[in-house]
């Protein structure tokens, strides 16, 4: 029997001992943010990365071995196992292999092959391949008889030749040969179905294309499935590039032919093998192996695709929070409105209300009054405008307005409203909201993922966010799985504030569930504020299990003990009474912050036979900066005024933005023009860059240089490099005008808002003053 452990821990260069440990703690039912973070002695120090990798891996293996189980007993109770298959079977690594295996004791439906051995043709199909000296036609005749369905010696023939093409068809060594051979010769062709040129105009670089197969990046792959899924292309397997007027198929017939043994050497059944051997890849083997290489080359583009979605996703999930402040949210829109909002430091409504300072009602002035109002009355400190349409008009609004009643300080930002529509149809928001009009519920969950990303993007299905690639066409079950492992690691390593936590944060915690995170939210309604983390084992359904997986996650700020505050396990707190006894400290509050001091901790001095080095070296750093926020400071990119839409861009225009989405070819970023600009990969910096990824993530703010601007495809080619500008003349740009002015210099100010906007300011200084 396969040594999981042992193949995986190979696989992940690990000791078995560590793999078996963490296997131990998943079957218990240990999740993997619990495992890594407060069981590294056990595992050896696991990280949650090779956990999460380690726990796919042992899910596979697990499947292959049940597989390999029922094959085994299929083989045995049909009397056919010998000791050699049973030991092919029993060495395989992939399900791929193991199947190959099987193929020719699997049940399988009446085929011609089939039904020519129950004729008796077997003996002329074995006789001829053993013999090649025999002429085919003489040895067929003696096996003519209509009575079993053998007319005449073509069709004995016939039957003969079917019989040995199902038979090789289901050679695993052959199999394995040809499947070798494609995936490092064979390419991927598509062509545009006649007809289909203007439909599919957006396939235009696929129309007559060809990749080897094993280069073809992600992005290029899940593109033309799409286009065949659209019926606009048609992809087929090519084993190899062959010259002109040659079939690309004899490579493959030569190498049935070669394993087969089967050579035409002028003897009288050579002509008929040569023929079996090319008639078992043309008509058995070409269409399985290319359903089957297109099969891997789709399932390899969805795992990079779904990784790199996962990769942006963190990102995002782990952006620098602006902090706990009152907050006004503002949804743009044009014809109907800027609903906008103010919500406090806890992300609770206190206001809503809509605003026309857009065409077609042009309310500027009374748009601008309002804003101000709210500010005062609630001592506003940040504004969040949604990035939809509108947003670069209503971010002047609100500049307009900062600008006429400096005594608001407040921070304006245009955020990402990727999935908050989703969120104000959801169930979820209803329940929030029941009252609330669904516009209302945007505009919160605008202002609020300003607060706090992680907090409120948990309400929203991952895949809705907008930072992935071909979301759409990936599997959706494991595109679910890895986002929402995603997920669960940001919100653990951040840790949650029980007492102001949402049920979708709580249900992300380790070892809850929505169930379990409705009671903790019920639990604090009917009794108020947790004082201490040994309150959640009076709450319903939640016990010792699950109080050891979630305590050390879940905050309580200003508790009975300092330490529920901070990501100490309740646990290990007798690790830090033994400091204090130690060190003679009166109380918890003289450790915490005192660097000096714990730095001057020996770790050997407090580990014992429960809590070894990691867990205290854990511990004091823990103590040093308590309930840290992993996540970095909070940062924003400036706009450029005047740039609003993307005929507004200039070629060498140099613009800051901010980067929205990592793929594999490169980076968008948004830079407030509604549409996000492409830094390629070949543009992110001045060296070569493998992934994107070791350049930017999504979240940094960067500076880029306009390459080339297409207004009628709404398309944007930015730059990084230091050398963008020299460059331009090489990118083409024929589309856009080239920006001249010195670097930095402002843009000349547009006059498309009321001439009243400018007079307003100055009235509205003048009344303040009067207050």
């Amino acid at each position: 029997m396969l040594d999981i452990a042992r193949l995986i821990a190979t696989e992940l260069n690990v000791r078995p001992q560590q793999v078996n440990a963490a296997i131990t703690l998943l079957d218990e039912g240990a999740t993997v943010p619990f495992i890594s973070r407060y069981r590294k002695e056990v595992t050896g120090g696991l990280t949650d990365t090779d956990l999460r990798n380690l726990d796919e891996r042992l899910n596979y293996l697990r499947e292959l071995e049940d597989r390999r189980g029922a094959i085994l007993k299929s083989i045995g109770d049909q009397g056919k196992l010998t000791p050699e298959l049973e030991n092919q079977i029993q060495n395989v690594l992939s399900k791929t292999e193991l199947e190959d295996l099987y193929l020719p004791y699997k049940p399988k439906r009446r085929t011609k092959g089939q039904i020519a051995i129950e004729a008796g043709l077997e003996p002329l199909a074995d006789a001829l391949f053993a013999d090649p000296n025999l002429s085919p036609e003489t040895a067929a005749a003696d096996y003519v008889d209509a009575d079993k369905g053998v007319a005449d010696v073509a069709a004995a023939l016939e039957g003969a030749r079917f019989i040995l093409m199902e038979r090789f068809a289901d050679d695993a060594s052959l199999l394995a040969k040809l499947r070798a051979f494609l995936k490092q010769h064979a390419l991927i062709k598509s062509k545009v179905v006649e007809g289909k040129e203007n439909e599919g105009a957006k396939f235009r670089d696929y129309f007559e294309f060809a990749e080897a197969i094993e280069k073809v990046p992600s992005h290029r792959a899940l593109a033309m499935f799409r286009g065949r899924n659209e019926g606009v292309l048609t992809l087929t397997l090519v084993p190899h590039e062959v010259p002109e007027g040659e079939r690309a198929d004899t490579a493959l017939e030569m190498q049935v032919a070669k394993h087969l043994g089967v050579e035409d050497k002028g003897r009288a059944a050579d002509g008929w093998l040569m023929q079996m051997a090319q008639w078992t890849w043309r008509i058995k083997l070409a269409t399985r192996f290319e359903t089957e290489i297109f099969n891997d080359l789709r399932e390899r583009a969805e795992a990079d695709a779904i990784r790199v979605f996962a990769a942006n996703l963190r990102d995002l999930l782990m952006a620098a929070p602006a902090g706990s402040k009152t907050t006004m949210g503002l949804d743009p829109g044009l014809r109907t409105g800027v609903k906008a909002v103010v919500v406090d430091d806890t992300g609770k409504l206190l206001h809503n209300v809509t605003i026309f300072p857009h065409a077609p009602q042009n309310e500027w002035t009374n748009s601008l009054k309002m804003l101000h109002m709210l500010c005062v009355k609630f001592n506003v400190g940040l504004i969040s405008i949604g990035n939809g349409t509108a947003s670069r008009e209503t971010d002047k609004l609100v500049a307009d307005l900062l600008k006429a009643a400096p005594e608001i300080k407040a921070t304006k930002v245009v955020v990402s409203e990727a999935g908050a529509s989703v969120y104000s149809a959801s169930e979820l928001a209803a329940q929030e909201f029941p009252n609330l009009d669904v516009s209302y519920r945007g505009a919160v969950s605008i202002a609020r993922r300003l607060q706090d990303p992680l907090a409120e993007l948990v309400k929203i299905e991952p895949k809705s966010i907008g930072v992935g690639q071909y979301q759409h066409d990936v599997s959706q079950a494991q595109l679910a799985k890895t986002l929402d492992a995603v997920v669960e690691d940001c919100v653990n390593a951040v840790g949650v504030d029980i007492n102001t936590a949402s049920v979708p944060l709580l249900a992300k915690v380790s070892g809850l569930n929505r169930t379990l995170a409705a009671n903790i939210v019920s639990f604090r309604d009917k009794n108020g504020r947790f004082k201490s983390r040994q309150d959640l084992l009076q709450v319903e359904r939640l016990g010792a299990k699950t109080y050891e997986q979630a305590a050390g996650f879940l905050r309580i700020v200003g508790g009975d003990n300092p330490l529920d505050a901070s990501a100490v396990h309740p646990e290990a707190y007798p690790v830090v009474e033994k400091i204090l006894q130690k060190n003679q400290k009166s109380s918890i509050k003289e450790l915490m912050g005192n660097v000096s001091f714990l730095r001057g901790l020996k770790v050997a001095d407090y580990t014992d036979e429960k809590f070894g080095a990691p867990t205290v070296t854990d511990i004091i750093a823990e103590l040093e900066k308590p309930g840290r926020d992993p996540r970095g400071e909070f940062k924003t990119a400036t706009f450029r005024e005047g740039v609003e839409k993307v005929s507004d861009l200039k070629i060498g225009m140099q613009l800051e933005g901010t980067v929205t989405n990592v793929t594999d070819f490169g980076a968008f970023v948004d830079v407030g023009v509604h549409q996000d600009g492409l830094v390629h990969i070949s543009q992110l910096a001045d060296r070569f860059v493998k992934d994107p990824r070791e350049v930017v993530k999504a979240g940094d703010i960067v500076n880029v240089t306009v390459m080339e601007v297409d207004v009628q495809r709404q398309r944007i080619a930015l730059s990084m490099r230091s050398d963008a500008l020299s460059n331009i003349g090489a990118t083409g740009g024929a589309q856009a005008k080239r920006d001249t002015r010195p670097s930095g210099q402002a843009p000349r100010q547009r006059q498309e808002k009321p001439a009243s906007v400018g007079g307003f300011g100055a009235l509205l200084t003048e009344a303040m003053k009067k207050r």
